[in-house]
């Protein structure tokens, strides 16, 4: 039986996370060259490395004085919680991570509440205390009562502290006195973390994570909570209703470093990955053929918002993608429902057209993405917040949103949230700047996030977590500029896009292709106009007596996929394709949008 550490790695969107698990496998001797030192080895996937955030947990381990930690790597932000809820389960403690300067945030608060609930034991890194102006003292006293405030036991409130900089790869018992290595911190994984409870008895594993392989297909990655699987044993596959199939081991594997290797048995407490099952869910048991026992499922918090996802039936579809099709796009949704624990997809009968759920803009936005990047084209309808009906009454889910901010934008902030129903619950002034939370529905966070950064010059950090569902709070004004609507299809050219400037602000560049319908522009004031930017000018051979003015054209707003998803109205889709994003009008003829309307 080997020695085994199973911990989990919690900390706020870049604290330092993914760094810290570098050097840690560096440590354990991983990479003896230094050929990928630098490059974040976790965050593999394109959309992680440009947003710097962790979207996928992933399962890496490092052998160190003959014990083998399993770690694991958990996202951070509030959307992804389908990931984070399953992930803690394999673990026996976990690693809280905080920046020496900004302290705890929101969103490190959403999971490790999670993980004193499961009843995980934490250590304490204090990361960046290289960093000038940082406070380590405090930020470990602010640490303490965040735990405190969370209901944490006597046992996980006496936590050791490390303090250190995993950039610069050191760790120390008193940040005063720097090392030259991250030792300190294996250290204490191995004296604080408990070890696994080896359960001896019938075998026992509940899925938690799933892997894809073009060669052998899905693969269930969980922890072996009791007895031992070995290869070839033939085990009962326990699903949600009760359903018994009785299936048969091919392979085992355990996580070794980055990778995996072929083991044939595995004992409670080693997290493994078995090849060779099919049919199976998150939160389904493998368990022993002759006992059955099923393990509790795992827990999920709902959705809280849904869009409309459509095929792409612009004039331009099928001109960039490489899947257009409906089959295609609902092969695609029913993939993801494999791994996307916290998502939802309802399929319209009578046309192509899927309602799906999520847990937020940002968790919709990155499977949009995702399926961009692959070569699908789509349409996709203003995000909805899902409304509940509790004792007859509506309900609607409301967050709880902290605006860190400096102090001279801090009333445009507060102005600005309670317009949309939010109330302020707590201001706290540190240093130069001023902590603010509210609990804001979550209907009035869509499209906030722009807004707020463009009020305070870019200074605000903006963080917000699902709370609960409360009553209906009443109407919350949205946008209030209307469209600037192409009114036929062409190139746009910058002779007619000048003359229509004092008409509002453009997105799109001179010789752009547009076509009837496509929203081009915002107008000035509160109506949609029908604009004609293909307009080029009229050449003679008669020569004016004024010289001819140029054409000067501000800059036109580039959305990103989100604040295109957020800026949009009811009547309004975002057509999404591999190299453009559009927005449109759902009816794109001038003359049957004048009839809906009536």
């Amino acid at each position: 039986m080997q020695k085994i550490r199973n911990i989990a790695i919690i900390a706020h969107v870049d604290h330092g996370k993914t760094t810290l698990v570098d050097k840690m496998l560096l440590a354990g001797h991983l990479f003896r060259d230094n050929q990928n030192a630098g490059e974040l080895i976790l965050d593999n996937n394109d959309l992680e490395r440009e947003r710097g955030i962790t979207i996928l947990s992933k399962n890496v381990s490092i052998n160190y004085k003959d014990y083998k930690i399993n770690i694991i790597d958990t996202p951070g932000h509030a959307d992804f919680g389908g990931e984070v809820e399953r992930v803690l389960n394999m673990a026996d403690g976990c690693i809280l991570l905080v920046d020496a300067f900004e302290g705890p945030m929101p969103q490190t608060r959403f999971v490790l509440q999670k993980a004193i609930q499961i009843g995980l034991k934490p250590v304490v890194v204090v990361n960046k205390v290289d960093k000038p102006n940082c406070r380590p003292d405090e930020v470990q006293e602010m640490v303490f009562d965040l735990m405190f405030n969370l209901d944490a036991t006597e046992d996980q409130l006496d936590f050791p502290t490390l303090f250190g900089s995993a950039k610069n790869g050191w760790m120390s018992k008193d940040w005063k006195e720097p090392t030259d290595s991250i030792v300190p911190l294996l250290d204490a994984i191995i004296e604080h973390i408990p070890a696994p409870e080896t359960l001896d008895g019938p075998a026992q594993m509940l899925i938690t994570s799933l892997d894809f392989s073009r060669y052998v297909g899905r693969i269930a990655i969980g922890r072996v909570h009791r007895g031992t699987l070995r290869e070839g044993q033939e085990i009962a596959l326990m699903g949600k209703d009760g359903k018994v199939t009785r299936q048969r081991i091919k392979e085992l594997h355990t996580f070794e470093g980055m990778g995996r290797k072929k083991v044939s048995e595995v004992s409670s407490g080693d997290i493994c990955a078995l090849v060779g099952i099919e049919g199976f869910e998150i939160g389904d048991t493998v368990s022993d053929v002759e006992t059955q026992e099923a393990l509790p499922r795992i827990a999920i918090d709902e959705p809280t918002m849904s869009m409309t996802f459509t095929i792409n039936d612009s004039p331009f579809f099928g001109k960039d993608g490489k899947y257009v099709t409906s089959r295609h796009i609902g092969d695609r949704l029913t993939a993801e429902l494999d791994r996307n624990l916290a998502l939802r997809v309802v399929k319209d009968p009578t046309q192509d057209v899927w309602t799906v759920f999520g847990r937020g803009v940002l968790h919709l936005s990155v499977l949009i993405e995702t399926m961009r990047r692959e070569g699908y084209e789509l349409q996709v309808g203003q995000p909805q917040v899902i409304i509940k009906e509790i004792d007859g009454v509506k309900h609607e889910p409301v967050e709880l949103l902290t605006i860190n901010v400096t102090e001279e934008s801090a009333s445009k902030m507060i102005d600005m949230v309670t317009r949309r129903k939010g109330e302020l619950t707590s201001m706290q002034a540190q240093n130069d700047r001023v902590q603010l939370e509210f609990q804001i529905p979550s209907r009035g966070i869509i499209g906030l996030r722009s807004n707020v950064l463009t009020a305070s010059g870019g200074e605000a950090i903006m963080a917000h977590r699902f709370l609960e569902y409360q009553p209906w709070k009443g109407d919350i004004e949205r946008r209030t500029n209307g469209s600037l609507i192409a009114m036929e299809g062409g190139t746009a050219f910058a002779y007619a896009i000048d003359k229509l400037q004092d008409r509002g602000r453009f997105f799109i560049f001179p010789q752009e292709e547009v076509y009837a319908g496509q929203v081009v522009g915002e107008n000035a004031k509160d109506n949609d106009i029908v604009v004609n930017v293909t307009k080029s000018k009229k050449l003679t051979n008669m020569r004016a007596s004024g010289a001819d003015d140029k054409a000067r054209i501000v800059p036109p707003v580039v959305f990103s996929l989100e604040e295109a998803l957020e800026y949009i109205k009811g009547d309004e889709y975002v057509e999404v394709t591999p190299h453009h994003i559009r927005l449109r009008k759902i009816i794109l003829d001038e003359l049957e949008r004048k009839r809906a309307n009536r």
